[in-house]
């Protein structure tokens, strides 16, 4: 399959027949300022072991001028088609091939990103290659299993700085020659380029140092809080240096807040890019600090996991993701100096739902995924590969024992480093420290799809003693369309035991016994008597799945749930209460708990609730279920008893508080009364006030963005509020607040400009369409079902990835939640003729519909208040 799509099969030829040595690249990026096209020379040395082999190299570029294999001046008129040069069959044993090439900046954040600062009209430049996107700045051979050295020299505008993997040199005539870098993969080079803004420290430990390095834009210097990312920094450099036995293997370590990214951060090797909204420039919740932690230390995983010992092919790009986002969590959770000690709170209350959401779609997959091409691989950066991967090595962990566990891994980094591997390698490591069999572990955890529900089966005698106790695991069927079998698997978990305690300090704290509140068992096939618990006294509440260890839906029993329906907010502790959460969100998109049910139980139990992180998300999921998931009869009666919770929570808060500021923003989401969006007008004008809340530039825009909403602001208050922020920043929020408008004429000038126009840049064209879907305007946005579906084959072939996967999910119409919607889905599946990375999306989106069509009914035939 030639063109910018390659094959595993193609890889695995390539891989077989050439080792690639080094590359040396040249890039003259002196007209970045002005944009176009710059000059792109690599010099690649690699070995074949079949003397006048054939073979093919990566490009996408607009223009080649040059390709010299050899010595041999090859036509690249011949050569150079489908984004490949082909190689013809002139290999030699050591080869030499130089190609010189036009390569394009770009706006969508792929491959060398520009980007001019609205602020001080400056350009600013990242790379982004994951997955395959180096070959868009240097001709590369673009697989991870590919490692070689490189060298980057760069010529630069005078007064900018370049930074990438190697220590930062002395510029010399404005030109950059950087030392070569270990063996490492394609995907993980980089280059940022610009008059960026930095701050400097270094890491000590045991004799050596680690120079460290922060970098932003000037326009945002005067938030970058340096200290604070520092000290996750280090943070991370302790707790992974431990746990692996092996140092740091970069000679420094910067992390460079970029504008316009794609994603959360990149792991490029010791220079890590993080998109600029973690430099925080108006107030924010703790838990906007835990995440930004949480993504510090995940890439900083990335630098052992992924960068020292890479996956083979992207079938074990969990071993990459899965172990990043395990690690992370577990440095919060357990490095004495962490602020963050419940981080395992977040995760299950966060990154669990999203793995369970991404479990339950038509393209539901096995952890260790079957990657046929790239086009696979594009698509599979989700909820199964991060979340779901990690909660399963969580599960492996108490399943070995996490001593057991982290030997394991620091002989796998000894024996691969700078090298490749596959699931065998890192198994075969934790059976031989851990002394278990991880045969059938794998088959049941990696290499199956689906999730289990486990309920627990209790029966007491008159006087509540046990007499009966048993865990019984389903394995539900997949999803139509999912490949594979339901599975029943061995789980490790914990039971808790709770029960009210109104002794004196603990005033109704729900609590576990230490000593006999907790029971941790194997449950393993449909049935798992539990004989620990006959005879004893039955507690309030009986929590399976206690301290998550496990991967699965928990189901409470009859007398548990009634207890918690009314109690929630009464554990002691924060993880028993989001698992509760989440367990009761869980009912509710699966139908089993109707949406007016659900927002009782939120609001009897989120007043208590003191984990911001978990308040946020009850915000986020309650806004979504009455948006999607509510009988529409009822819809308004349900926003309308939301939003004035939130404002009695608003002004209940204690002032400057986070909950404070969560609550605000939530109220915001629903206003919608006169006297509600009147107070919107008066909180941004001064002319009314909440002790404590300070109506900073963030807040103003969530205010500006839902009077633009409710049909209050227009365009010249939009042009205000941008003229107050006219910042990279600002131009986003204006985006959207100008798609967000109600009216024919605003949703016809955002659908031109993302879907039949490509000149927008991806924050951009993200924004406009964060904007353009609004749940309030399902009546403007019905004829534009028709036009999605028109439309979304053409704009997936003709855009790049990033921004045509933007609009084949963002755009899809999701609000429009009826049969219809789905009939028109099924007819464009069946007649599109779609590849198969845009019919996964098509039908996870469609899914989302027919779920939320099973959740409206549920919710109608529930006894109405």
């Amino acid at each position: 399959m030639p063109g910018t799509n390659l094959t595993r099969e193609e890889a695995q030829q390539r891989a077989k027949l050439l080792t690639v040595d080094s590359y040396e690249i040249d890039l003259d990026l002196s007209g970045a300022q002005e944009g176009g096209t710059y000059r792109s020379v690599t010099t690649v040395r690699f070995d074949s072991v079949e003397n006048g082999a054939e073979s093919f190299i990566d490009l996408v570029a607009p223009t080649v001028h040059e390709v010299v294999l050899n010595g041999d001046h090859l036509d690249p008129d011949q050569v150079f088609k489908d984004s490949r040069i082909a190689l013809p069959g002139i290999l030699e044993g050591r080869n030499v091939l130089r190609v010189v090439a036009d390569c394009a900046y770009t706006n969508t954040g792929e491959g060398l990103h520009r980007f001019v600062d609205p602020v001080d009209q400056q350009a600013y430049l990242y790379t982004q290659f994951e997955v395959p996107d180096a070959r868009r700045v240097f001709a590369s051979f673009e697989q991870p299993d590919l490692k070689a050295t490189f060298q980057f020299t760069v010529k630069a505008p005078t007064g900018w700085t370049v930074i990438s993997n190697s220590p930062t040199p002395e510029p010399k005539d404005d030109t950059w020659v950087f030392e070569p870098t270990p063996r490492i993969s394609t995907y993980i080079t980089a280059l940022i380029v610009g008059p960026y803004h930095s701050v400097h420290s270094v890491y000590e430990k045991d004799g050596r140092s680690v120079p460290l390095g922060i970098y932003c834009r000037p326009s945002l210097a005067e938030y970058l809080d340096s200290d604070a990312i520092f000290e996750v920094t280090r943070l991370g450099f302790d707790w992974f240096q431990e746990k692996f036995d092996y140092a740091y293997p970069f000679k420094k370590y910067d992390q460079l807040f970029v504008p316009e990214f794609n994603a959360g951060a990149m792991e490029n090797a010791g220079a890590v890019t993080i998109r600029d909204q973690y430099v925080f420039r108006s107030k924010v919740t703790d838990a906007a600090y835990e995440m930004r932690a949480e993504t510090i230390l995940h890439e900083l995983a990335h630098m052992w996991f992924g960068d020292l010992v890479t996956m083979e092919w992207w079938n074990d790009l969990w071993l990459n993701e899965s172990f990043a986002t395990y690690t992370s969590i577990a440095c919060l959770s357990y490095a004495p100096e962490s602020r963050w000690p419940h981080s395992w709170t977040t995760f299950a209350n966060q990154m669990k739902t999203w793995a369970y959401r991404q479990d339950q779609l038509p393209s539901t997959h096995p952890i260790m995924a079957e990657i046929r091409d790239l086009d696979d691989v594009l698509v599979n950066f989700d909820g199964i590969t991060y979340a779901k991967g990690a909660s399963v090595l969580k599960q492996l962990v108490a399943y070995v024992g996490m001593d057991e566990f982290f030997r394991g891994v620091q002989a796998y980094f000894k024996t691969h480093a700078y090298g490749n591997t596959r699931l065998s390698d890192l198994l075969g490591a934790l059976e031989e420290t851990s002394g278990r069999d991880l045969k059938n572990w794998s088959e049941n955890w990696l290499q199956t799809a689906g999730i289990n529900i486990l309920r627990p089966e209790i029966e007491t005698d008159a006087n509540g003693v046990v007499t009966s106790f048993a865990i019984r695991q389903e394995a539900p069927a997949l999803p139509v369309g999912a490949k594979g079998e339901p599975t029943l698997r061995p789980h490790r978990i914990a039971i808790g035991l709770y029960d009210l305690d109104s002794s004196e300090g603990a005033s109704g704290k729900l609590m576990r016994d230490d000593e006999s509140g907790r029971i941790e068992l194997d449950v393993d096939g449909e049935l798992t008597p539990v004989p620990q618990l006959v005879g004893k006294r039955r507690p309030a509440v009986v929590l399976l799945n206690d301290d998550d260890l496990s991967y699965a839906k928990v189901r409470l029993d009859e007398q548990s749930l009634a207890f918690v329906t009314q109690h929630l907010g009464d554990f002691e502790a924060s993880l028993p209460r989001a698992l509760c959460w989440a367990s009761a969100w869980d009912m509710t998109r699966d139908a089993e708990l109707a949406t007016r049910d659900y927002l009782s139980l939120v609001l009897s139990g989120i007043g208590k609730e003191s984990d911001i992180g978990v308040v946020q998300s009850l915000h986020r999921q309650v806004k979504l279920a009455l948006d999607l998931y509510a009988d529409p009869a009822w819809r308004e009666t349900g926003l309308t008893r939301w939003t004035v919770a939130a404002l009695e929570h608003l002004r209940a808060a204690e002032p400057g508080s986070d909950h404070q500021l969560a609550w605000a923003r939530a109220f915001a989401a629903t206003a919608r009364t006169p006297e509600q969006l009147d107070l919107l007008e008066g909180l941004l004008s001064g002319r009314e006030t909440i002790e404590g809340l300070a109506v900073d530039t963030e807040l103003r825009w969530t205010f500006v963005q839902q009077l633009v909403v409710a049909g209050r602001f227009d365009e010249a208050e939009i042009t205000a509020e941008y003229e107050r922020d006219k910042t990279a920043a600002g131009e986003r929020h204006a985006a959207t607040a100008r798609a967000a408008r109600p009216t024919e004429a605003a949703k016809a000038e955002a659908w031109a400009s993302v879907v039949e126009s490509d000149k927008l840049p991806n924050a951009v064209q993200e924004a406009v369409i964060g904007g353009f879907v609004q749940t309030d305007q399902r009546e403007l946005l019905a004829p534009y079902t028709e036009k999605y579906f028109a439309a979304v084959k053409d704009v997936w072939e003709s855009r790049s990835h990033e921004m045509a996967q933007q609009i084949a999910v963002g755009l899809y119409p999701v609000v429009q939640v009826s049969q219809d919607t789905l009939d028109r889905t099924d007819a464009w599946l069946a007649s599109a003729e779609p590849n198969a990375a845009l019919r996964r999306l098509v039908s996870e989106s469609r899914s989302g519909v027919e779920r939320a069509l099973k959740a409206q009914a549920a919710d109608a035939a529930a006894t109405q208040e």
